[in-house]
């Protein structure tokens, strides 16, 4: 039984976090020695990763599985640094954007393949009310908040807290007040790389006062390998029907926006090339793609969670598949990207050389009650559950 499974029937069961956490210990038994000869060290050295920040250990961790997949990570930010994963002949390529080193990562205020919180995505003029207390947010992103603010979680040093051949837990406590959010909140989050080239990702919170949460992924893919030109070409479906149109600062309006004759119809797959230069107030404001697509609830896998999207590279065959509990996912097309970043193989990030699929609840929710809540109140803990998944197409 996978891990995830697990968490899964754990938080439905309403199980002890504890017993659900003796369960996942058990499973992740296989011994962590010395890492063998890695993809990663083509562009990677573990040391350039390693660093004492405030008095927390930076370390860089290795996830493999059978088929030869491999995933790496840095605690700091608790980000995903590399992901290579096979073409349909075979052959291995990184396909998620990052640097080499933790000097970039400091000096660089970027998403690459980090934990966002404690809000994925945008609040508006960086206030909310809670309880009849207006909570005043760090402003990052022109008037609004993005992302947890100016040190959000991609900037701090996160604590491993389990690890083995093929799963790894990071996990701290984001104080109260930490960019303006009330309680002190407690986070869990693990990542497990199945043999059926799945990675699995469950979130766990919980709070000693009111809060809102939003936890997601930020990895920036390119399926034909990372800084390897743009991702036009990447063929894209999307299971929704309506999303969430923004104003001039990419905040939602409120309105769920039918997706039909609008260039944000992705359920039939299309190029993402096709539609991202139309005429079209969205695409305008968003600069591209840059919305959050409202999910169907319908098909689901056999963990129970929710088919959000699937994404193919022709050329190399790669596809990925998307999974998820939550009810909205932000497509984004790498449109601020602007060639000043160099990535780890030594290749200019362009503009739109890729795509993100950030499964999350909607953006500025805490200000939209008609959206589903992101509140969590002390007694109650906080899951989310996304999978990856990896494949190919045949020729």
């Amino acid at each position: 039984m996978r891990i995830l499974k697990l968490l899964i029937a754990c938080s439905l069961a309403g199980t002890i976090n504890l017993s659900c956490n003796q369960i996942i210990k058990e499973k992740m038994t296989e011994s962590v020695s010395e890492l063998p000869k890695a993809k990663y060290e083509k562009n990677i050295n573990p040391q350039d990763f390693t660093t004492v920040i405030e008095g927390d250990s930076v370390k860089f961790y290795a996830l493999t599985n059978a088929n030869g997949m491999e995933v790496t990570f840095t605690n700091y930010g608790q980000r995903l640094v590399s992901l290579y994963i096979p073409d349909r002949d075979g052959n291995f390529e990184d396909v998620v954007l990052g640097f080499n080193n933790l000097k970039d990562y400091r000096a660089k205020k970027n998403f690459y393949g980090a934990t966002i919180g404690r809000y994925g995505n945008r609040i508006a003029k960086g206030k909310f009310s809670l309880d009849g207390k207006l909570y005043d947010l760090a402003i990052n992103n022109n008037e609004n908040h993005l992302h947890g603010g100016e040190v959000g979680f991609e900037s701090v040093v996160w604590k491993v807290v389990e690890q083995s051949k093929n799963a790894i837990s990071f996990s701290r406590t984001s104080p109260d007040m930490e960019e303006g959010y009330p309680g002190n909140l407690e986070v869990r989050v693990s990542y497990v790389l199945t043999n059926d080239n799945e990675l699995q990702i469950s979130y766990e919170a919980k709070t000693d006062k009111p809060t809102y949460v939003n936890l997601t992924n930020h990895s920036f893919f390119n399926l034909k390998g990372e800084g390897k030109g743009n991702v036009y070409d990447h063929v894209v479906q999307l299971n929704a029907d309506k999303f969430t149109p923004v104003d001039k600062g990419l905040i939602p309006t409120g309105e769920l926006r039918d997706v039909a004759g609008t260039p944000f119809d992705f359920r039939a797959p299309k190029l993402i090339g096709k539609d991202i230069e139309t005429d079209y107030d969205q695409i305008e404001l968003g600069n591209g793609y840059d919305h959050n697509l409202v999910l169907s609830e319908v098909p689901k896998n056999r963990e129970g969670l929710t088919f959000a999207a699937r994404v193919v590279e022709p050329t190399s065959g790669r596809t990925l598949e998307v999974y998820t509990s939550e009810p909205g996912v932000q497509f984004y097309t790498g449109n601020f990207l602007d060639g000043s970043d160099i990535g780890k193989s030594g290749n200019v990030y362009e503009r739109r050389g890729s795509f993100c699929l950030e499964t999350q609840h909607f953006p500025d929710s805490p200000n939209h009650p008609e959206f589903p809540s992101t509140r969590l109140d002390p007694g109650e803990t906080y899951t989310s559950y996304c999978i990856y998944k990896f494949g190919v197409t045949k020729n």
